[in-house]
């Protein structure tokens, strides 16, 4: 498949479209990656250099994509960390041009907003445009547990909670993915992955690893790899089962290593063919 994916991108580390591209490639995908923000880190380090990319360069670089014809090829438009509001309108319109040349191609939306641990670290505006324009128009929608509770306006405590705010986004997408989800009525030493349709849901649960600071790019790298999954088979459950599986060996090797950035590329083998394998199960 080929994806052509909007996300953010750091010179040092593992977030956006670098937390993404790499496992999509060695999954067998292509991968047109055009970054919203150039920064020498991720934010989580509280220092950074760089810039948000101008709305008008991203859209021209789109636009270069579109002039060779190759958007009657894209199968699927990846799209997560937004730097400005202004940018919002050239996802918005490359979804458009996406969908135009290609009416099969699959939006997989990734409302990057924050995370428990560090509460929300986009400009203000982002948050409204995910939840009132882009969420609307996606076809797979991808929130962590913080941004399924801002997005919705809701706490999360039980699956009863998740499940009824996943569904709130289907009011566009089929599909919802909860990249992870820590509520009051599971046990504390795991976490969980839930998938969320109009009529069915699937969890999946992992050992929590116990980091001292826990990598971020986590859930790009799971947006990534549950989308092409997901989008190859057709089966929620299974592509459930496989990014779990991936991410988890990719943490494994990152907890061992004592890195905080995830290991991508040294744990690429596992990541492909983990040695330990989780099953979803239908709730």
């Amino acid at each position: 498949m080929r994806f052509l994916s909007l996300q953010s991108h750091v010179a040092y580390g593992y977030v956006g479209n670098r937390a993404a591209t790499f496992p999509l490639q060695r999954l067998g995908h292509e991968v047109w990656a055009v970054n919203t923000v150039e920064f020498s880190n991720h934010t989580g380090y509280g220092a950074w250099r760089g810039r948000t990319a101008p709305a008008d360069q991203v859209a021209d670089i789109v636009a270069g994509i579109e002039a060779l014809g190759m958007l009657s090829r894209c199968d699927a438009l990846l799209t997560g960390y937004v730097g400005d509001a202004a940018l919002g309108d050239v996802v918005l319109e490359t979804a458009r041009k996406v969908r135009a040349a290609n009416a099969k191609a699959v939006w997989c939306c990734d409302p990057v907003l924050g995370d428990v641990d560090t509460g929300i670290y986009v400009k203000p505006g982002i948050d409204t445009f995910f939840r009132e324009r882009a969420i609307p128009l996606a076809d797979l929608v991808t929130p962590n547990h913080f941004e399924l509770e801002h997005l919705t306006g809701g706490k999360v405590a039980t699956m009863a909670d998740a499940l009824a705010a996943a569904r709130s986004l289907l009011k566009g997408p089929k599909l919802a993915l909860i990249t992870s989800l820590r509520r009051a009525d599971a046990p504390a030493d795991q976490v969980e992955m839930v998938a969320v349709s109009h009529d069915a849901a699937w969890r999946i649960a992992t050992p929590l690893i116990g980091f001292e600071i826990a990598p971020n790019g986590t859930g790009d790298a799971v947006a990534a790899l549950f989308s092409a999954h997901w989008i190859e088979s057709g089966d929620a459950p299974s592509a459930l089962g496989k990014a779990a599986s991936s991410i988890y060996a990719v943490l494994e090797a990152t907890a061992a290593m004592g890195e905080r950035e995830l290991q991508l590329v040294a744990a690429q083998e596992r990541m492909i063919s983990p040695s330990r394998r989780f099953t979803a199960e239908k709730l």
